[in-house]
């Protein structure tokens, strides 16, 4: 039998409810169909007929969302203790044999790519983009510091190791763009040792670790993929704010969007893991996207202004000289949309083929979750952007 809750216990949670501000309104999704939003159903059928084929790997959900209502939610049971068991128990870097059982082990079913076997699905370096939302609401509140503001004003630089000119000029807005200038090394497969990721994630201390990696260039002249970069914004958000990100984003950006499940992991130190440790469920993670379409208001409220929206979306650096490889904004994957080049796709993208995009000039928002780890089949990004656009009437 269930005991009743003691008055000092109900008065325990109306406290610990109340410590969050305001709570959550609930929200449920309106629903249509293709045809109504001007969609063409047989692309949307067509895709998910590749999806189940298993023609694009191990794609597990598949979200479509056009002018505010879903018309396309399709889920796809994949056996990942079959897929992957045998992996999680080998030596290998992605499952990190430091602690094969922990939350770094990327073929532990019981961690990836849901948490806990529940429907929250890993975002990875989705986070980061979600990371830069939360700021983009700290700074529209005024909880948050100029971002041309130098980054080691957070710290105490007698400790900090490799120090020289070039890191007392990085900024705030540099690690936004992935253009802090630090040695290293992310473009080869996270399976690989020398990738600096694996060292991070191997660390005691995520943010020491970064800060005193030796400087490569100078800040601001070149895009390099840094999960580091990250992880220094969560100890300058806590610093700068005296509120943990997540916290932060419990009250000010998940409770207005009416998001009350989600899990975020915590490095060894304790410290949040703002670069790759969100899990959240697709449609709640459609939110997010669906809040950028609608300039930073929601429910007739600004969450984040309209301003921050348009410039954490304006390409600000180049990933890549490659033709047609995306410009970056603040943690924003910015594709050029196929049928009009002047006008851009916002996408997150996330280890194992996590792809939530906003489409703006079609007012979608797409949001696919995978886990392609291995090799194989993975999804065709460009290709299935163009046909969904072309979906569109």
């Amino acid at each position: 039998m269930t005991r009743p809750l003691s008055l000092a216990a109900v008065a325990l949670a109306l406290l610990a409810a109340s410590s969050l501000g305001a709570q959550p309104t609930p929200f449920r999704w309106p629903t249509s169909t293709p045809a109504k939003v001007g969609l063409n159903a047989a692309v949307l059928d067509s895709l998910d007929a590749e999806i189940r084929a298993g023609k694009y790997g191990n794609i597990d959900r598949m979200v479509v969302i056009r002018r505010g209502q879903v018309v396309t939610d399709k889920t796809y049971p994949r056996d990942y203790d079959k897929v992957y068991g045998d992996s999680s128990r080998a030596s290998a870097s992605l499952n990190n044999s430091h602690d094969p059982t922990g939350p770094f082990n990327y073929f532990n079913p019981w961690w990836h790519p849901t948490y806990r076997r529940g429907t929250l699905h890993t975002l990875q370096s989705v986070s980061k983009t979600v990371a830069s939302a939360v700021i983009g609401v700290a700074v529209t509140r005024g909880d948050f510091p100029a971002l041309d503001t130098p980054i080691l004003t957070y710290w105490d630089t007698s400790a900090v190791a490799n120090l020289d000119d070039r890191k007392r000029r990085i900024t705030i807005r540099h690690l936004l763009t992935m253009t802090g200038g630090f040695d290293w090394n992310e473009s080869i497969p996270y399976s690989d040792p020398r990738n600096t990721a694996g060292a991070l994630e191997a660390s005691p201390d995520w943010v020491k670790f970064t800060i005193d990696r030796p400087m490569m260039r100078e800040p601001g002249t070149q895009f390099n993929y840094s999960s580091g970069e990250s992880a220094l914004l969560a100890h300058i958000f806590f610093r700068a704010t005296g509120v943990d990100i997540e916290e932060y984003a419990a009250r000010h950006l998940f409770a207005p969007l009416g998001i009350t499940q989600w899990h975020w992991k915590r490095t060894t130190s304790g410290t949040i893991d703002p670069e790759g440790g969100l899990y959240l469920e697709a449609t709640d993670l459609a939110r997010i996207w669906q809040l950028w379409l609608q300039g930073g208001r929601w429910n007739g409220s600004t969450i984040v202004s309209e301003r921050w929206v348009r410039e954490s979306v304006t390409p600000h650096v180049a990933t890549s000289t490659r033709a047609g490889a995306p410009q970056y904004g603040y943690k924003w994957w910015l594709y050029s949309n196929p049928v009009r080049k002047d006008a851009f796709i916002w996408a997150g993208s996330g280890f194992g083929g996590q792809f939530p995009m906003a489409f703006p000039d079609q007012e979608m928002v797409v949001v696919f979750n995978a886990w392609n780890i291995s090799g194989g089949p993975t999804l065709p990004l460009r290709a299935v952007q163009e046909r969904l656009i072309r979906a569109a009437k």
